[in-house]
């Protein structure tokens, strides 16, 4: 979701019901391109206001947390608190559905004269910033500094430079969606676009994500082309875009956080019919949403990071070993006439006494079956020299083929040990997970050892995923290959039941069985848990084998994670746990 105008209004309301009326009473710019302002509200409770003009990630909400800032305090934040330190806050407002918020502010300067200024964050990607704003005599809004400095080197549209008149820069003739009528309608309509991207490139403050949502509660199909559309859907389409700009006007904000899995998928301050099918987080407060929607995204980026050198040594290891898999099953086809040679030695052994020296061929009597077989000869052989020939090439396979047969057994265990660890990347939460899929992977010899101490891989302080099904059973889910051992070998006990995905890489799932009988529901929902941490949520429908416990075995010395067993039920599961709740451990 961008930050467009929809979120800025809701932004403004909340700020209007908190810090409006308040003072500032602290000033700080923890980051060049950000500030965070303490604001002493009206019922003494203290608010810290974050601004962040950052260039890929621009920001405005109320946070609890403290930010440390430098010892010498840039030259902007010295001029903010020269002039507005122990200021007003007499409104906070938005221009139209711009992604523009003033701030307005009221205090006395040096020589006790009331004076008035104003505080415009322009949230609006790469050009964002936080300008600090005085009116003149005539009413003019000019800049006294800014955060970032723009001359005309930078931009040939607007300077926002100390002296230099303020102004909104132009919206490449937009619409404000405040004064949507029949005719911006038309125009809208009268787009070669698909209908979604008409509408965010016609109306103010309106992302594509809102635009997206808008096609959806109309029921019209975001990506076809507006002249395609019929006057009963162009109807339905002019009263949701209503509807949608009635309820910004209205202040009928809910600030939600849509989820896929464990990951925020898509923010928004309006309801996201377009994801109803995904798990919807509501919140009474958009900076609230913000905080925990950007701590998580942050969460996630920074985890995908983190994993990707160990992701390109998996996906190297994987490569080399597959192609090495390809190679080992052509040549053990080549092994499959190694019987034919052999039949051709022994038969010419019996009756290569009737060839005749230089023959090209000779005709023998399989005894095996009573049918005449042709063999060819070498010419330049007796028929004795042509059975040693068949026998040794009969040998040759035989070697060919009993070593690759072990050999072909081997990649396929290691395709699938790399699998599983692949998996293990695929749904790690944390630096600890990775940390223990690094040792995994030191321990089977696939990267170097690091100057760590060994040993310091303990599952207790890195416990195992544990939900509750809808009937109140434990399930647990295994994080990575050590943790799979543990969790079926160390953790399990009668009555309890085991699921893994069938024939892909997957986590292990144990569902405690508590002595009493177990819900088809349950069993349902632990399937569920084994097709999301499989190699196969991303198909939808996964096939989940599940046995009692008892019945899963760990070969001797073989690798982390892989068991075998031979009595289980299956069933077919959606990778789906958004009804399932998770106990944070």
């Amino acid at each position: 979701m961008a930050f467009d105008g929809t979120t800025i209004a809701c932004i403004v309301y909340e700020l209007n019901n908190t810090i409006a009326g308040g003072r500032i009473s602290k000033i700080a710019q923890p980051e060049k391109d950000e500030l965070q302002i303490t604001v002493k509200g009206n019922n003494r409770q203290i608010y810290r206001l974050l601004i962040s003009a950052n260039a890929s990630l621009p920001l405005i909400y109320l946070t609890p947390d403290n930010k440390p800032s430098p010892l010498n305090a840039p030259n902007f934040c010295m001029l903010l608190r020269k002039h507005i330190n122990g200021a007003k806050i007499t409104g906070i407002s938005q221009a139209g559905l711009e992604r523009v918020m003033i701030i307005e502010l009221e205090h006395f300067d040096e020589l006790g004269d009331y004076r008035k200024k104003y505080l415009i964050i322009e949230m609006m990607g790469k050009h964002s910033n936080i300008i600090f704003c005085e009116k003149d005599e005539n009413q003019n809004m000019i800049v006294i500094d800014s955060i970032k400095r723009i001359n005309s080197f930078i931009s040939s549209v607007r300077e926002v430079l100390p002296g230099k008149q303020y102004f909104i820069p132009n919206t490449m003739d937009k619409y404000d969606p405040y004064d949507f009528s029949e005719e911006i309608m038309d125009k809208i309509l009268k787009k070669p676009l698909p209908i979604a991207k008409a509408v965010y490139t016609t109306l103010i403050g309106i992302s594509p994500a809102a635009a997206i949502e808008i096609c959806v509660r109309s029921g019209v199909d975001a990506d076809i082309s507006a002249a395609s559309l019929n006057n009963e859907k162009k109807l339905g389409l002019y009263n949701a875009i209503c509807g949608f700009i009635s309820d910004i006007k209205n202040k009928k904000f809910t600030p939600n956080i849509v989820y896929d899995g464990k990951k925020p998928a898509e923010y928004a301050v309006f309801r996201l019919d377009s994801y109803k099918d995904f798990e919807c987080e509501k919140y009474g407060s958009v900076s609230d949403m913000l905080k925990d929607y950007y701590s998580k995204k942050e969460q996630a980026t920074r985890i995908s990071q983190k994993s990707y050198d160990l992701r390109k040594v998996v996906n190297t290891l994987l490569e080399r070993e597959r192609k090495k898999l390809d190679i080992q099953e052509k040549q053990f086809k080549s092994t499959k006439n190694r019987d034919k040679y052999r039949l051709y030695g022994e038969l010419l052994q019996t009756y290569g006494y009737s060839a005749e020296y230089g023959a090209k061929s000779i005709v023998c009597n399989n005894y095996y079956t009573g049918e005449d077989i042709t063999i060819p000869l070498d010419e330049s052989m007796s028929a004795i020299d042509n059975s040693k020939k068949y026998f040794n090439r009969y040998a040759k396979l035989k070697r060919t083929y009993e070593a690759l047969t072990v050999q072909i057994a081997e990649t396929e265990a290691e395709i699938d040990h790399l699998d599983s660890i692949s998996n293990s990347i695929d749904i790690a939460e944390s630096e600890a997970d990775l940390n223990v899929i690094r040792d995994e992977l030191c321990e089977s010899g696939y990267i170097k050892k690091g100057t760590g101490k060994k040993g310091v891989r303990k599952t207790s302080k890195n416990p195992f995923l544990h939900y509750v099904s809808s009937d109140g059973f434990d399930i647990y889910v295994g994080k990575n290959n050590y943790q799979n051992d543990e969790l079926t070998f160390s953790n399990r006990a009668n009555g309890d039941w085991w699921f893994h995905s069938k024939g892909i890489a997957g986590s292990h799932v144990l569902l405690k069985g508590k002595g009493c009988d177990i819900p088809n529901r349950t069993f349902e929902e632990a399937g569920a848990l084994a097709a999301y941490y499989s190699k196969g949520r991303s198909s939808g429908k996964v096939e989940v084998d599940y046995t009692e416990v008892q019945n899963v075995k760990k070969p001797k010395n073989s690798k982390p994670g892989f068991v075998v067993y031979y009595t289980n039920y299956s069933l077919v599961a959606y990778a789906d746990i958004s009804m399932i709740k998770q106990i944070a451990d």
